[in-house]
């Protein structure tokens, strides 16, 4: 019930609210939201490495474990998303990630994908935003291979690249938690009834040094996502 009543207060700000906030107020807000999520799944966030984090916009790459990532990031620091087409057709979060300006991809798509990595470049230029090159969500006991393409937009607009490493653990071992994980043919409800029936869980976001595009001669994307997959990978 406490979900549900945070959710419609959530569709209620974004429906009634942001039209007329600017994007700092609209940042407050998320991050707020955010943060209460965590709290009511009594989820606890340690971020690592947050000094690292600059100010001008910036691209983030991430593993991706769960539908709680895009939250948990959010209760760090808000940014823009970019996520699989099929998010947008989940239950009231899809409608939700649309309206704070999620840029959704068409995996089977090479042109759509070159047209999300020109509308990204174009979002860099004033926004953070952030990716999970993966292209699916997986247990968290490993990193699987970074996709390359979505880092062409960081090149274009010359901004640096973060590794962020997600790892979700219990909080009375320590040891990596799977009630988070969101795979297979997992549906949603499915993944919020795992993470509600387990109230001992932590988060761990570890920002790492970050790749600056703009230092570098010629960088290539394959480049960039081979140093964040690398980094990510040594940090979990």
């Amino acid at each position: 019930m406490q979900i549900l009543s945070h959710v419609i207060c959530g569709v209620c700000t974004l429906s009634l609210l942001f039209p007329f906030l600017n994007r700092d107020q609209k940042d407050r807000r998320i991050q707020d939201w955010s943060k209460k999520l965590l709290k009511i799944f009594h989820i606890q966030l340690r971020v690592i490495g947050a000094e690292q984090l600059l100010s001008n916009p910036h691209l983030l790459a991430s593993n991706h474990i769960s539908w709680l990532d895009i939250h948990v990031i959010n209760a760090f620091k808000p940014v823009r998303f970019v996520a699989k087409s099929e998010v947008r057709g989940w239950p009231v979060f899809g409608w939700m990630a649309e309206q704070l300006g999620t840029v959704f991809i068409r995996r089977d798509s090479a042109r759509h994908a070159r047209q999300v990595v020109d509308q990204m470049a174009q979002v860099l230029k004033v926004e953070s935003v952030c990716i999970f090159p993966e292209g699916t969500s997986t247990s968290g006991e490993s990193v699987l291979p970074f996709k390359p393409n979505l880092f062409e937009s960081a090149i274009l607009a010359h901004a640096p690249v973060f590794p962020l490493a997600i790892s979700y653990r219990s909080k009375s071992t320590g040891l990596r938690s799977d009630a988070p994980a969101f795979i297979g043919d997992m549906g949603l409800l499915e993944s919020m009834s795992n993470v509600i029936a387990n109230r001992d869980i932590e988060v761990h976001l570890s920002l790492m040094e970050p790749y600056l595009t703009s230092n570098a001669s010629n960088p290539e994307r394959k480049e960039l996502a081979l140093y964040c997959q690398e980094a990510i990978t040594k940090t979990l």
